[in-house]
């Protein structure tokens, strides 16, 4: 996706038991002017998530919700991640209908088919199979214009995220959020998993004056929400105002990452391979504000880092030695086809989570910085920028300077626990899934 403390809840070993299912109904973006809302509480039914799938909210409109969709011209806002739970496509399912009419389709970063490289422009199109007009919402515009929203009754979104605030699809949704309210039109967000779990938040919350396309709103890295749920805490908490109907999942509980393959896992962009991927990326994503590679251009990004200078045996060992929950490192020698470093052979570190349930991708990916700085001062360097690409990605400015100066973790991830606690409260607000 973009590239130029202690946590708040610990993760319990998920004992895999009966669940509830989720009731389903929409959630009340209540409080803002204009807004509509309702919230799907959880309805007593069978399933067990280590091994059923659960009903994604595309599932759930388009099987029980058909009355925010009837008679209506609808344009939809999804990728590659746009499929049901048996792997129909959104746009294909949405276009064989005949109780509404899909009009248009709106792309994010990477596209509507999602073979756009992280960072390059989308151009609006045709989609090949259905015909529709493609409005790109990563190019010249990155919200919807009135002209593409001319004849559009409703907006669907329907698109996977990864759990971390540096990611552009949530932000993507805040602007089709804005576009929708000035053109007096509702959003529905079809609910998706928090692939991370859901539980856990980590690391520090943005601060307003570092906002951008990667981090719009004062949310932590990790901030544990599923994509409706953020809707909703962009809707009232930080005032978009929308008339905004999100569909709850059914089956879906806290924890359930990533379900054991019981979901099969589509790529939400070209670097985001696996779920292995996303559990990593709110801390290696991090490199992206340096001179080191994060591995694209390998077949493990950012579960492999290093560059020409990086002494990967030593790095290895250092990085072992602190003990670090949940993962361990192995040095390994690349050479990325593309992005940083290609063509050049690299030294560096693949991580391997041991534990899912323990492993801290902030805290892991903020100790692999240090121990680079530490080992090869000369040579590692965040990249330049007014302000830093790095401080987007922390979404705070002293944290270059807390590796610099060789803070511990434990003091840098204090400086976080007042933000996260404020954000905490807030976060509360907004869950449509109960904590385990």
């Amino acid at each position: 996706m973009p590239r130029n403390s202690r946590l708040m809840h610990a993760a319990p070993r998920h004992p895999r038991r009966r669940i509830a299912m989720l009731a389903l109904g929409v959630v009340l973006a209540c409080g803002a002017r204009g807004a509509s809302s309702a919230i799907s509480p959880p309805a007593p039914a069978a399933c067990d998530c280590a091994t059923s799938a659960p009903l994604l909210g595309i599932d759930v409109l388009l099987s029980s919700r058909l009355d925010l969709l009837r008679g209506k011209r609808v344009g939809l806002v999804t990728n590659a991640t746009g499929m049901d739970h048996a792997l129909r496509s959104s746009v294909d399912r949405f276009a064989a209908r005949s109780d509404f009419r899909l009009v248009a389709l709106f792309g994010p970063e990477h596209g509507v088919r999602g073979d756009v490289q992280a960072g390059d422009k989308v151009a609006s199109s045709r989609d090949a199979v259905t015909g529709l007009p493609v409005h790109s919402l990563y190019g010249e515009h990155r919200e919807p214009t009135p002209e593409m929203l001319a004849g559009v009754d409703v907006l669907v979104f329907d698109i996977q995220d990864v759990g971390t605030r540096f990611y552009t699809y949530p932000y993507t949704l805040a602007g089709v959020m804005r576009a929708a309210k000035r053109a007096g039109i509702p959003v529905i967000v079809a609910d998706r998993p928090d692939p991370l779990g859901g539980v856990r938040v980590e690391g520090p919350v943005l601060d307003p004056a570092l906002a951008s396309f990667v981090g719009m709103f004062p949310i932590p890295i990790r901030h544990g929400m599923t994509i409706g749920e953020l809707a909703t805490l962009f809707n009232t908490g930080f005032g978009i105002g929308a008339e905004l109907h999100v569909v709850a999942m059914q089956g879906w509980q806290r924890g359930d990452e990533p379900l054991r393959g019981a979901l099969p896992w589509v790529p939400p962009s070209p670097n985001m391979p696996t779920p292995d991927t996303a559990l990593v990326y709110p801390g290696m994503g991090l490199l992206e504000g340096t001179n080191v590679s994060e591995g694209r251009g390998t077949t493990r990004p950012f579960e492999t880092l290093g560059a020409p200078w990086v002494d990967a045996r030593a790095l290895a060992e250092r990085l072992n030695a602190l003990g670090l929950p949940g993962v361990r490192f192995r040095p390994t020698w690349f050479t990325p086809t593309f992005s940083k470093h290609a063509g050049q052979a690299c030294g560096g570190v693949q991580l391997h989570v041991t534990d899912r349930a323990a492993f801290l991708p902030v805290r892991t990916g903020i100790a692999v910085l240090k121990a680079l700085h530490d080992q090869h001062p000369k040579e590692f360097a965040f990249l330049p920028g007014q302000p830093p690409f790095f401080d987007r990605l922390a979404g705070v400015d002293d944290l270059r300077a807390a590796i610099a100066r060789g803070d511990t973790l434990d003091v840098i991830e204090a400086r976080w626990q007042p933000g996260l606690a404020a954000f905490e409260a807030l976060r509360r607000q907004h869950l449509l899934y109960p904590m385990p």
